[in-house]
Parts: structure tokens; sequence; C-alpha cells
């Protein structure tokens, strides 16, 4: 008879198996997706390239510094706080209910809700004025009881930027709350916390990163809405022009403080994905 022979496994340690090590091959990348790529890169980052090349540096303190320019950046932060707030008030414990609550048609709730994601803004502008406006659903309504009038307001801003930024916390919040272990909040109801004090106590820290995350993507979103602020808030400087706004006034007026607003904007987008680096791009 002859011995069955067994493979013989590297032992380290106490008697376990030692892993094999995997050496990373690098291979070449191949042209069909190297060309594409390329080209897709190109068509991306040269229209950025060209708004730095074509940017008035020397008279780019001058344009930042006027009062047009001024009056709609203040505008702009103001409001996209403040629409940002809205969104975080509202936003998180819809978030919660989607993602804890059992109810009949909680898909469709959630589709509903991530529709201002996909929905064109000029159309969501037009759904704020059949809502909102003074002969609205709810807006006459509004205006016979209290005297609210919010159409072409610096409220009516606000309402707009939140109603298409809003999507963007939820789906994120939404997402780090199917990702939380609910048994911390179960063991804090068992100890004799109700459900408000878990969530407050318990359930808000372990979800604090995809607050920030969501509520620093709502604020970009709502710092570049063009759309629904133009239709529902309209374009009054001072009062409802935002940075936006301004830049499609003076580009046919001042392409220069077209372009330094523009800049703007640009910076704050690479601010925004800066500070969501950790949680979007990993290194190489």
């Amino acid at each position: 008879m002859t011995e069955s022979k067994q493979p013989v496994v590297a032992r380290s340690g106490e008697g376990r198996p030692r892993r094999p090590r995997v050496r990373a091959v690098r291979r070449g990348v191949p042209v069909p997706l190297l060309v594409p790529g390329l080209l897709a890169m190109a068509f991306l980052l040269v229209p950025l390239l060209a708004l730095l090349v074509r940017a008035p540096w020397r008279s780019l303190p001058s344009q930042l510094t006027s009062t047009e320019v001024w009056q709609a950046l203040q505008l702009s932060l103001i409001s996209a706080t403040a629409a940002t707030a809205v969104a975080l008030v509202l936003g998180v414990p819809l978030a919660w209910l989607l993602a804890r609550a059992e109810f009949p048609g909680r898909g469709l709730v959630r589709a509903l809700v991530t529709l201002p994601l996909v929905l064109p803004p000029v159309v969501g502008g037009v759904a704020l004025l059949l809502a909102l406006g003074r002969n609205g659903v709810v807006g006459q309504w509004l205006d016979a009881w209290f005297g609210i009038t919010l159409p072409f307001t610096t409220a009516g801003v606000v309402i707009a930027e939140a109603f298409v930024a809003m999507p963007f916390l939820v789906i994120s919040v939404e997402g780090t709350l199917r990702a939380a272990d609910p048994r911390y909040e179960e063991a804090a109801t068992t100890l004799g916390a109700s459900r408000f004090t878990a969530f407050r106590r318990v359930t808000l820290p372990l979800i604090a990163p995809g607050i920030a995350a969501g509520a620093v993507l709502a604020w970009a979103r709502a710092l570049g809405e063009f759309g629904a602020t133009i239709t529902f808030a309209g374009n009054f400087p001072g009062r409802t022009q935002t940075m936006p706004l301004a830049v499609y006034l003076a580009l046919q007026n001042d392409p220069e403080a077209a372009i330094a607003l523009s800049l703007i904007l640009l910076a704050v987008s690479i601010a925004v994905l800066a500070g969501l680096r950790d949680r979007w791009m990993t290194g190489a």
C-alpha cells in the first residue's frame, strides 16, 4: 500500500496555518479602455481649466469687492445655510422613518422623496408656485390667514433651495442609519429610555458622520441652485439674486464678473469634495 501524500502547509505561531502571500500583478491598461478614459477626463477637466485660464486675475480683486458680487455672495451664503438648517430639521427625522419605521407604501414614499434629484429644477419651481404661490393650494391659505407671501422673497429662495437640497441629506442619513446597528437603540429602550431619548442619545452620535456629509452636500447643492430659485423667487438684486443667478445675469453684461462668481462657486465645490474625500475617495 502506498501512503497518500498530504499537502504540506506552513505553520506559524501556535500551529496556525500561514497564509500564502499573494503578489499584486500590475498589468498594462488596454488601449480600448485607455483612449476613451483619457477623452472622458479631458471632457470633464478642459472646461474647468479654461475657466482658470481665462479668469481676469488682475481685475479679480476689484470684481470680488463690487457691491453686486458681495450682495449675491452674502445672500447665497445666508440662504444656503438656512436651507441646510431646514433640511436638517425636517430631513433627519424623515430619514429615520424611512430607515427604521415599517409602514405601507414606504418604497413609494422613498421614491417620491428622492424625486427632486431627477426632477428638472424649473419644474420644481413651477410646483412650488402651484403649492405655495399666492393662489396656490397652500399659499392662498397662508396669505388669507397669516398674510404670508413666499414667492419672490428671500424666504422663497430658502424654500426653493431646501426643496432641491433636502433629498441629498435624506439619502445620506438613511444610508448611514441602515448601516448602523439597531441593537444599540433596542438596548437603550430596554433600559428604560424612550424611543426619542434613544434616538437623541444613542443614534444621533452614531450617525453624526453621515449627517455631516449629508449637510455638506445639501449646502453645496443649495448654493448652486438656479432653476427652482429663479422660477419661484425671481431674480431681484439684494433680495433674491443668488450667485448662480448673478452669474447668469452678469454673463450678458459683464463677463468678467460672471467669471469671478464662477470661480467662487468652483472653489466651494472643490472644498466640498475635499471635505468628503474620506467618505467617497480612497487612495490608490
